[in-house]
């Protein structure tokens, strides 16, 4: 710990930015200006920091979660300028550069990169300091961005103020949002998601390795040690379907064409392969089961198999990389398999010894987020029970079955089927939220940017086809507006599921419990078996927590499943 006071005074909750060396210090910047703190251990001493004065920390992008969690340092409130970018300006691929070129209205075309060669310029530009971290023209130095930010105290001090400054402009730019209070609630939830995002990536995901290698081999066969054997079993697996063909013949079941000639030489005259088609179909015809039994063996032998364990998997944990906002409205994503794990292989995923996991679904969350986003109180009373379609279903005079459908399809914009006419009742029997979805539909057709509740802008693009084509325009158009109402809703749900992950880790600590999973609209926490129960009530109240703070209508009832289970194949739904 250093012996150097912090000579800034920081109040409770104000924006105090911090830029980090693992080995000499601790660069801290207020209002009032900055400050670098020589110490051996920053972690140590922006806990004490935080402990004392609980601001709200600030920083460029996921460089600082990383240290974090790499450190098992923790931080009660944060702001990450990257993150809020997204928030702010949609999309998702971006970087810190673009960021500050966004905020200060630079040309982002013009952004330099790292190695550029300036043939006009020749020497310096008068001015030009290359430890300013703006150029002349007011962009980052990009060997700033690439790590020179942290080559001297005096550095690390800049790169503090200016993330401070990037931080309080973006607070101005959400207060433009309709709800300036709510969107910056966002803000502050978005980047409390990155940080759990860091850690999700540092700690992993619990493997039991030995199960994981039993399932790949049931399903790929022993592991191959030569191209050869490798080979001679992806034979073995396709002979276990071609056998059904009268007379036998040679058939590339990795080629959806072939697959389709096949099945019309059989008498299925298809229009796609489609899973859930051929499921249909399954017991009339032992080909087509054989060849749905080959496909989920195909899935885990070349995506799941023993080179995805290999790349992924140590140390009995599964890590990817997370990402606590995709490209479309916001959910959080994650790579290595972590998000698109088959079925099969979720017997793997097996809490430690000692430890159980504590499982929680939200339960149809994005109809109960339209109640809420919308304020129809016809929804609203429909939430009040636990199957949010029975009522809808006896409000329209439907199955059940059939209410549902019709509600997943106002919102993913399927207006056709047979829910064609359930849908009709729901815009009369359902007015507000029906009218929310479609006025977020026609903004979507026009190519207007839509915003969700949290203030998360949705870039839809636009304009006519390149080729002049109207056809092609208005299929375009048509499905600019599916997208539209749908990522209205879908946007709204990541933050509200955000807000529970976020609410769940703070909650969960103190058992020496984790999450570590988060999936769509599920949460996995590992925890040791002794608080299980107790991690189980907190999971569960954390939803009312997150609904009050997020829910713009306070009768609107939220919910989630919550089980203690040992493996994930072992939880229900």
């Amino acid at each position: 710990m250093s012996e150097q006071q912090l000579d800034l005074q920081i109040q409770e909750r104000e924006l105090v930015a911090v830029a980090l060396h693992p080995d000499t210090g601790i660069a801290v910047a207020t209002a009032a200006g900055s400050q670098f703190i020589a110490t051996t251990d920053p972690m140590r001493e922006l806990q004490a920091l935080d402990a004392s004065s609980m601001p709200r920390w600030v920083w460029w992008d996921r460089t600082t979660p990383s240290q974090l969690a790499a450190t098992g340092t923790t931080v009660a409130r944060c702001w990450d300028v990257l993150t809020v970018y997204r928030l702010l300006a949609g999309g998702w691929q971006t970087s810190v550069a673009e960021a500050w070129a966004w905020l200060n209205g630079l040309d982002p075309d013009t952004i330099p990169i790292m190695g550029q060669l300036d043939l006009l310029a020749g020497a310096a530009d008068e001015g030009d300091d290359p430890e300013n971290p703006l150029r002349p023209d007011g962009h980052l130095r990009p060997e700033w961005l690439a790590g020179g930010w942290h080559g001297s105290p005096e550095r690390l001090a800049r790169w503090a103020s200016l993330a401070l400054q990037a931080a309080t402009e973006q607070h101005v730019r959400l207060g433009e949002r309709a709800d300036p209070d709510r969107a910056r609630s966002t803000a502050h939830a978005e980047s409390a998601a990155e940080l759990l995002c860091a850690e999700l990536a540092f700690h992993g995901l619990p493997i039991d390795e030995n199960e994981a290698v039993r399932i790949i081999s049931d399903a790929a066969g022993p592991r191959p040690r030569t191209r050869a054997e490798e080979e001679a079993e992806q034979a073995r697996r396709d002979a276990d379907v071609l056998r059904h063909l009268n007379p036998p013949r040679e058939v590339n079941l990795r080629n959806p064409g072939e697959v389709k000639s096949m099945l019309r030489s059989t008498g299925h005259d298809l229009p796609d392969t489609r899973a859930w088609r051929l499921e249909k179909l399954r017991d009339t015809d032992p080909l087509i089961d054989a060849l749905l039994v080959w496909r989920k063996a195909e899935r885990i032998a070349t995506t799941y198999g023993y080179g995805w364990l290999d790349e992924h998997v140590s140390g009995g944990r599964l890590r990817g990389e997370w990402s606590s906002s995709d490209g479309a409205a916001g959910r959080m994503t994650a790579s290595a398999g972590l998000h698109n794990l088959p079925a099969p292989m979720r017997p793997a995923v097996a809490a430690g010894p000692g430890y159980a996991f504590v499982r929680a679904d939200l339960g149809q969350i994005e109809p109960r987020v339209l109640a809420a986003v919308s304020g129809d109180p016809a929804l609203i009373s429909a939430t009040a029970d636990d199957d949010l379609y029975q009522p809808v279903a006896q409000r329209l005079g439907v199955e059940r079955d059939v209410a549902k459908v019709a509600v997943l399809g106002a919102m993913y914009g399927a207006t056709t089927g047979e829910s064609a006419g359930a849908l009709r009742g729901l815009q009369q029997n359902y007015p507000v939220a029906m009218g929310l979805l479609e006025q977020a539909a026609e903004e979507g057709r026009r190519g207007s940017d839509i915003f969700t509740i949290g203030g998360r802008r949705v870039r839809m693009g636009g304009g006519s086809s390149p080729d002049g084509d109207i056809e092609r325009a208005m299929a375009a158009a048509a499905a600019r507006g599916r997208y539209a109402r749908n990522a209205l809703i879908q946007g709204a749900a990541a933050e509200f599921f955000k807000v529970w992950a976020v609410i769940v880790k703070q909650r969960v600590h103190r058992h020496d419990a984790r999450v570590v999973l988060c999936l769509h609209d599920e949460l996995l926490v590992h925890t040791p078996t002794e608080y299980a129960a107790e991690v189980s009530a907190l999971v569960s109240e954390a939803v009312a927590e997150a609904a009050y703070y997020w829910s713009p209508e306070r009768d609107v009832r939220f919910l989630a499943d919550v089980s203690t289970i040992q493996r994930w194949s072992e939880a229900k739904g």
